[in-house]
């Protein structure tokens, strides 16, 4: 029941790209230049997902279109089976999943500037997602 009713889901994903943060705050100004976000001019990183099927394992396989720095393309997200039901602290129920994509940041625009000889072109993408159970009204 859980994989039919996940297969009717939509997900959509807007963030503000100047919030990429890796704690090292010479590497987030360089990231966020024109070498690699240029956030002054693409504020905005985003997805929305086209379809959601189950996979072996009880997981899913999440597609959809990811933009980043202008560009959109298709990519898929192989998302874990739920954790069980947690009931928070503040009395809503809740499970938990984690997704993991690879895309090639040269597909994306992302070029990385002279520095971008020195990486490589893979990029893998890893979400931890908490999805909040529907109070009935």
């Amino acid at each position: 029941m859980r994989a039919l009713r996940l297969a009717l889901v939509s997900a959509s994903l807007l963030t503000d790209a100047s919030s990429v943060s890796t704690r090292e705050p010479k590497r987030d100004e360089h990231l966020k230049s024109p070498d690699f976000f240029d956030v002054a001019k693409y504020p905005t990183l985003s997805f929305k997902s086209t379809s959601v099927t189950p996979s072996a394992g009880g997981g899913w396989k999440l597609n959809g279109d990811l933009t980043i720095h202008g560009v959109t393309k298709q990519v898929s997200f192989d998302v874990q089976p739920l954790s069980a039901e947690t009931k928070t602290p503040f009395g809503t129920t809740i499970v938990g999943t984690s997704a993991t994509g690879k895309i090639n940041r040269n597909d994306f625009g992302v070029t990385g500037g002279k520095a971008g000889m020195l990486l490589g072109n893979d990029v893998t993408i890893t979400l931890d997602i908490e999805l909040v159970k529907k109070t009935a009204t």
